[in-house]
């Protein structure tokens, strides 16, 4: 390794900026704090989703401006099947659950998204049920090989609810898929809720992802509390998810913390930077 270089990437979550800001601008502001990459967000609102959708020209813009600022975006996270979940008894919804899908796989494909987190959920809004546990895994397999098909990763997040808030249970379904393009995408956050909700070890739940995890999730937490939770008021171990996480060879990283309407959103980016730069300056 050349002096200074550090063998890791650190991405910043979109929605740690606020909303208005142009492309560029959202772009610029991560490269002037030192982040490597942005997370895009394709959430469930129809704005998010109609990205999706994004003409050819502004497609290419969108790289453009990538190239001007030199700051990529290398990473989506597709929460958007929240709204419309794999896993729904309502055809329709499974449907348009797999377009966003296809259509998400192409968008990484056209702006060099490199792994799509996927929401570990068979449904959100309806109660889960074998049904659709069953329907889920139906459209995961197709989700596959679709990006299978196009050399995209897909990675579950680790989520808050009992379906799948620990990597593994989210081993089960990248065991039983057994693709290449299927991984793990841990929330550190969530994770250690639910160890502590368990009364297990998070640590040791991210070690039986080994060989599978495409990249974490730094979110901080707080016993029954998921997000907006400023880094170092609740508690992450974030030295041990980093350490357990190069060990296994993770070395694709996005800070998650949100705008929240503060006058100086630019200074929680800073600070929340260098409190995540200190973590691995300590390992």
């Amino acid at each position: 390794m050349k002096p200074g270089k550090k063998p890791w990437q650190i991405g910043i979550y979109e929605k740690a900026m606020p909303n208005e800001l142009s492309w560029k601008e959202k772009l610029q502001i991560a490269k002037t704090f030192g982040y490597d990459f942005l997370e895009i967000s394709i959430d469930e609102t129809d704005a998010k989703l109609a990205r999706l959708k994004m003409p050819a020209a502004e497609r290419l813009e969108l790289l453009r401006m990538v190239y001007e600022t030199g700051l990529p975006i290398r990473t989506m996270c597709l929460s958007g099947h929240r709204k419309y979940p794999l896993g729904s008894e309502d055809a329709a919804i499974r449907t348009r659950s797999l377009e966003i899908m296809e259509n998400a796989i192409n968008f990484a494909c056209d702006t060099g998204v490199r792994i799509i987190q996927l929401a570990g959920y068979d449904v959100y809004y309806d109660p889960s049920n074998p049904r659709t546990e069953q329907l889920f895994y139906d459209g995961l397999l197709q989700s596959v090989q679709m990006a299978a098909a196009r050399g995209v990763i897909l990675a579950f997040e680790t989520m808050e609810t009992g379906f799948m808030n620990t990597v593994e249970k989210a081993m089960h379904y990248v065991n039983r898929i057994n693709s290449p393009y299927l991984k793990v995408y841990p929330d550190c956050g969530n994770l250690t809720n639910a160890a502590k909700t368990y009364g297990t070890s998070e640590i040791e739940d991210l070690h039986k992802g080994r060989g599978s995890i495409a990249a974490l999730h730094l979110k901080e937490t707080f016993p029954g509390k998921f997000r907006e939770i400023p880094y170092g008021t609740g508690h992450v171990n974030f030295g041990a998810f980093i350490k357990t996480a190069l060990e296994l060879n993770v070395r694709t990283f996005v800070t998650e913390f949100w705008y929240t309407g503060e006058a100086d959103f630019r200074e929680t980016i800073k600070t929340s930077k260098a409190f995540i730069d200190a973590q691995f300056a300590c390992l």
